[in-house]
């Protein structure tokens, strides 16, 4: 049996239906379930009002830029309401025609650019409408190594995953970056795994039409021939079909590995030392206690630690205008994001030096925004009236900067760490314990589902 015919049968058996098998022309063992999924009339499926009204909704709620038509996600749900009865005409019939996407360039965390496909809203509308048909179809054959842009998935579950593998002896990794992948995706390979399973010709024909519609740059016209932009609903569901076929190759040849869109480790048993594995902003590496027990640890990796000092530096800048108010409205809406994420580390030390870090930072900017050692002397005082620290920091600021006074005891002692959090300085520490145990307890409720 295939690794997709397993799958499929694992699946139906998860959700409690009846795996009665039908011997099929090409050979598949078909559940007459499944056999009413790839019926030819998804597109109904599709223009079923329900599904319709939930994808525009989707799309109001994930909200974003205007496409080429300069229409905005809040003008959406009036459009669809005006104009219902000609984009289903056009569906149904198979004459809708996408408009091109708006091109925009984002910078990638490690450097380099990302291109990005800003499609209309209605496009858009329609794209999550065909996906919300289309992912009840293809869940059961995707890879359960497979964690990217999928329901009820996330990064988290890879990295426990390679962390689980990691325990079983799987400690060497090779780290496949797909170059460009989204851009270079072949639309005729594509179109022609999907065919195996969706026969529906007007959902062929949107579909390619979306992957030709070409893109606008600098107001100019460009043929798509082949890439799906990212930006649009359909795009990484389209991207997990074309990988799948990798996924099968390597769940025929019994390999062990984790993919997270074009992001993919493979994990090979081919020594037994331990070594570093880098995967989705995590590292995981041995740990040898004082006993001598070996065990496995998630830490952050250098580089997400890199950019959370860039991004700190930006908000913290001490020459900026900022009030200190808007500086810590700012950086504790980005630590809370950047936790809720990384909070999966195992690593407390590394919550810690960045946080003292981030302190120091925020004792700085105050520093210099309060320039003059007149007015330095009447804010250290009325935070805390000890005039032997107080005179201590003019004194050492005469030969020092902001950065350096910001390490100063004295200083340290009367801007402490509870002056601080007064000010809005998130109690980062205590987040991190909280999430990390929230992760910690979900995660042990999921090793079961995804080893």
């Amino acid at each position: 049996m295939t690794s997709q015919r397993k799958r499929l049968r694992n699946y139906l058996q998860a959700n409690g239906l009846e795996v009665r098998y039908t011997e099929g022309a090409d050979g598949f063992i078909l559940h007459e379930t499944w056999g009413e999924l790839s019926k030819p009339d998804l597109m109904d499926r599709v223009l079923d009002k329900e599904n319709f009204d939930k994808a525009v909704q989707r799309v109001v709620a994930n909200g974003g830029a205007p496409g080429t038509d300069g229409v905005s996600v809040s003008e959406l749900p009036k459009f669809v309401e005006e104009h219902w009865k000609e984009i289903h005409v056009q569906l149904r019939s198979g004459r809708y025609k996408p408009s091109p996407v708006r091109r925009v360039v984002i910078p990638k965390p490690d450097g380099g650019e990302r291109d990005l496909g800003v499609p209309n809203v209605l496009d858009r509308a329609v794209q999550q409408a065909i996906a919300q048909v289309l992912v009840p179809v293809y869940e059961p054959k995707f890879s359960d190594s497979s964690f990217g842009f999928r329901p009820n998935r996330s990064a988290h579950q890879a990295v426990i995953k390679l962390l689980n593998d990691y325990n079983e002896g799987y400690v060497w990794a090779v780290d496949i970056d797909l170059s460009k992948y989204f851009d270079t995706l072949n639309h005729e390979l594509l179109m022609n795994i999907i065919r195996r399973d969706v026969k529906d010709e007007t959902i062929l024909v949107t579909i390619k039409r979306f992957l030709k519609s070409g893109v606008m740059v600098d107001g100019l016209l460009q043929a798509t021939d082949q890439g799906s932009p990212q930006g649009g609903p359909l795009s990484p569901l389209l991207a997990n079909i074309y990988l799948n076929e990798f996924d099968d190759i390597l769940e025929e040849r019994g390999m062990r590995f984790c993919r997270y869109a074009d992001d993919i480790i493979i994990l090979v048993r081919s020594r037994k030392a331990a070594t570093e594995i880098k995967y989705l902003g995590f590292t995981i590496h041995d740990i040898t206690g004082r006993n001598g027990l070996r065990r496995v640890g998630i830490s952050i990796h250098q580089k997400p630690i890199t950019r959370f000092r860039d991004k700190v530096k930006q908000i913290l800048k001490e020459n900026s205008n900022w009030t200190v108010a808007q500086c810590m409205a700012v950086f504790g809406s980005y630590v809370r994001g950047w936790l809720s994420y990384f909070g999966l580390s195992s690593s407390k030390r590394q919550i810690e030096a960045l946080a003292q870090w981030a302190r120091r930072k925020l004792r700085a900017k105050i520093w210099h925004q309060w320039k003059k050692p007149r007015n330095r002397f009447k804010k250290l005082m009325a935070i805390r009236p000890n005039k032997f620290h107080v005179a201590s920091c003019l004194t050492h600021a005469r030969a020092h900067g902001a950065w350096h006074m910001s390490a100063y005891r004295p200083l340290q002692s009367i801007m402490s760490n509870k002056y601080l959090e007064s000010l809005g300085f998130p109690p980062m520490l205590e987040m991190y314990e909280e999430i990390h145990s929230r992760l910690t307890n979900r995660r042990i409720r999921e090793v079961r589902t995804v080893v």
